[in-house]
């Protein structure tokens, strides 16, 4: 086959593999590069040598969906086991339960509130003379009220991103982050599991097809663009155009690696909302996979900065001069033919696992359709404007 029929999908983590998969699977030849020397992205896992924890290289990775397809398709290639997030939280030398719920508030001011009077005790701490909350501040001050917003949120999210919740948009705290029941499950979705095996074992079966070509350490240049008939970018969306109107901003992570021989502290996750700790959480890896039995332990202390252009980015900022920039960004990839920006970095938007593999069937999907009709593919599925 010539070159210029093969499709490329730069990038090897969920979008790329997805990607290749569905396309190959309809015939295609597909060609998938990654500048890393390991397939799986951020959600990249692996077995620790010294213990044998399987240890999410990039911080932990739990999926979790109401997607009843995505689900389905994960579990065709890897069996998902039974696992529920429970986060805790070390605020003032104390430990609680998040997200902040019947038992934290009991616990926090010394109670034995019934749901109902959890409730109306909320509300009198809330903030009821800001009705139009503009910073996530005020809007943690409005649902929550200043002791719970000053123990759980302030210190942790100042860490997190690097400034005061008085310069974050109230968006960033989307729903009221107060559940008036004992529930402590992390998230709401129907299906919630972890890979038996790990997630670049499951990257590698999407990817194991006689259809898709892997190169790892391999760097794209746009000018690679002209030897394929299409491709698919999930790589840094101004890292395509060079950066051309500056670096986006991206919120990056530092991982402090230690070995604990028992059991550290109990959970996989433990916040610390002090800004007086350095480190936003510590997560302890073998208590991702529950049905493992390591004597050993493997800890990361977490820390948030600012990202650098030699840094992995995580976290996009989207703040006032990032979505400036973003739409520039977006304007000139509308003079682009013949790709299409895929994922958390080529879309410059923050991805939940199930909603990567949701974007890249149906972004495949569509590739598909619009070949069988001779029409032109969109730069973006989704803006993300």
């Amino acid at each position: 086959m010539h070159a210029k029929e093969k499709i490329l999908a730069v990038g090897a983590g969920l979008s790329g593999a997805v990607i290749a998969r569905e396309l190959a699977q309809a015939g295609h030849e597909i060609e998938v590069i990654d500048a890393r020397d390991h397939i799986a992205g951020n959600c990249h896992t692996e077995r620790d040598k010294e213990t044998g924890v399987m240890v999410h290289v990039y911080g932990p990775h739990i999926f979790h969906t109401d997607d009843a397809e995505v689900w389905s398709y994960v579990n065709g290639f890897q069996t998902f086991l039974p696992y529920k997030n429970r986060v805790k939280t070390t605020s003032d030398g104390q430990v609680y339960s998040l997200p902040v719920n019947l038992h934290t508030i009991n616990q926090f001011f010394g109670k034995s509130f019934r749901p109902d009077e959890a409730r109306q005790f909320i509300e009198e701490q809330a903030d009821g003379s800001i009705t139009d909350p503009e910073t996530f501040e005020e809007q943690a001050l409005r649902f929550v009220g200043k002791d719970l917003y000053e123990a759980f949120f302030k210190g942790y999210t100042q860490k997190q991103w690097g400034c005061s919740p008085t310069d974050l948009p109230a968006s960033i705290l989307k729903r009221l982050p107060v559940r008036f029941n004992y529930d402590d499950n992390y998230f709401f979705h129907k299906y919630q599991g972890m890979p038996e095996k790990g997630y670049t074992d499951m990257i590698g079966r999407i990817l194991d097809h006689p259809n898709i070509t892997v190169k790892l350490g391999t760097h794209f240049d746009r000018v690679q663009s002209a030897d394929f008939r299409h491709v698919f970018y999930s790589g840094p969306l101004d890292g395509y155009f060079d950066y051309e109107f500056g670096w986006l901003g991206y919120r990056t992570l530092d991982f402090e690696r230690f070995t604990y021989e028992g059991d550290y502290q109990g959970c996989a996750v433990m916040n610390y909302g002090d800004v007086s700790v350095p480190y936003t959480r510590i997560t302890e890896h073998k208590h991702f996979s529950p049905w493992e039995d390591h004597a050993g332990s493997v800890c990361y202390k977490e820390f948030s900065r600012a990202c650098s252009p030699e840094d992995t980015p995580y976290y996009p900022i989207r703040l006032v001069r990032e979505k400036e920039q973003l739409a520039d960004y977006v304007s000139r990839a509308g003079q682009e033919s013949s790709v299409t920006f895929v994922g958390r970095l080529g879309t410059y938007r923050y991805l939940d696992m199930d909603v990567t593999i949701r974007e890249a069937l149906d972004t495949a999907r569509l590739y598909l359709s619009k070949k069988a009709e001779s029409a032109s593919m969109p730069v973006f599925l989704h803006s993300p404007l």
